[in-house]
């Protein structure tokens, strides 16, 4: 099993900017030196939900500041977002990383962000497989060209090729980290991430039927909500391997693919599993209502915005929130009843920035281990 610390860059009630994404960096050095396989990294505009407008330019700060851990996006949105240039910079990431970046994307919301960044409400309700085919084609080719309903290009060369095999850089020295090398730990891959010249992992956020069909029509694995609970999981599950069949894909590559499937959760290690829950229940539903509610929608249109702490009590029953044990039984019982075997978990729930690197130290020392 795989697991990594998901990062929202949380700006919670009180809170500077600057606190928030300082915290974030530091969570993600702490989730290497703890042992865990990645850190995945959100994007909203905005909103205090999440104060990080770019998951690929922190991405790059944070590639920087560690060796070994995976680090991707959970996710960089494509409504908002030129394929092209987020090619660019994911190709940059993967090549200069050494094959440790993964790109997520997803469609985001129906959010005023469309209208900010000019691309306009058909970019959420109709653009996403043009935008997605056209990232991929970027990613995987040498020359790309485009006539579409909304991109409209001659072709042109791609620079950087993310189908060059990366190359391992040899930093350490001018980091610093020659002085204090960091631990060996089993469970974090040590190869050379990205080795066949295929460019860096995608993963698609997929919250809907559509968005399960065009991750799978195009072979890509799924990121999935933190909303969705294990019988959820199976049928997205299921409604993936039928979509996939339907393209005639074969049955050895889905299995493949399968494997790369990552859930989205909350973690919260306490050495009394009503406290883990107390803790979160105290400082996520300010969260939610400070940060949620602050969302506009770009025409107007209502919108029902979940009990925050009906929605804080709800995560805590789906997630490995507990003791130990108990975080390791909750993520070994999804595992066997979805076969999803990588997760990504909300590590920041208490707000607190030291509190949020503790609950990551115990996720990698004391949880992992119990994983088998």
């Amino acid at each position: 099993m795989r697991v990594g610390a998901f990062l929202l860059s949380a700006q919670f009630p009180g809170q500077t900017h600057a606190e928030a994404l300082e915290r974030t960096v530091s969570a993600a050095t702490a989730a290497e030196r703890s042992g865990l396989d990645s850190v995945w990294l959100a994007e909203h505009h905005f909103v205090p939900y999440g104060v990080c407008p770019n998951a690929a330019t922190l991405a790059a700060l944070l590639l920087g500041r560690t060796r070994r851990i995976g680090v991707g996006t959970a996710v960089s949105v494509l409504s908002t977002s030129h394929p092209v240039a987020l090619g660019e910079q994911a190709a940059m990431l993967h090549l200069t990383s050494g094959g440790r970046f993964t790109l997520g994307v997803g469609r985001g919301g129906p959010w005023i962000d469309l209208e900010v960044f000019g691309t306009g409400l058909e970019a959420y309700e109709q653009g996403f497989p043009e935008r997605l085919d056209l990232l991929l084609r970027w990613l995987r080719g040498t020359r790309v060209g485009a006539s579409g309903p909304t991109f409209d290009f001659p072709e042109v060369p791609v620079v950087p090729r993310a189908t060059e095999p990366p190359r391992m850089p040899d930093l350490s020295g001018w980091l610093g980290l020659d002085q204090a090398p960091l631990p060996v730990f089993p469970r974090q891959r040590q190869e050379a991430r990205g080795e066949s010249a295929g460019g860096p992992p995608m993963v698609v956020a997929c919250t809907s039927p559509n968005g399960v069909r065009t991750a799978a029509e195009r072979g890509l694995p799924m990121l999935l909500g933190m909303h969705s609970g294990d019988e959820d999981k199976r049928d997205m599950l299921a409604a993936y391997r039928d979509a996939w069949r339907a393209c005639g894909r074969g049955e050895e590559q889905l299995a493949r693919v399968e494997q790369e499937h990552v859930a989205a959760g909350v973690a919260q290690v306490e050495d009394r599993g009503s406290t883990a829950r107390d803790n979160l229940l105290r400082a996520m539903p300010d969260f939610f209502a400070h940060g949620l509610g602050a969302h506009r929608t770009v025409d107007g249109r209502t919108r029902t915005m979940r009990d925050p702490y009906a929605y804080t009590e709800l995560l805590c029953d789906l997630h490995a929130v507990g003791t130990p044990r108990q975080c390791a039984d909750k993520l070994l019982a999804t595992a066997e009843r979805t076969g999803i075997r990588r997760f990504a978990l909300l590590a920041e729930g208490s707000g607190d920035t030291g509190a949020t690197l503790h609950n990551i130290d115990r996720l990698g020392t004391e949880v992992l281990p119990q994983l088998g």
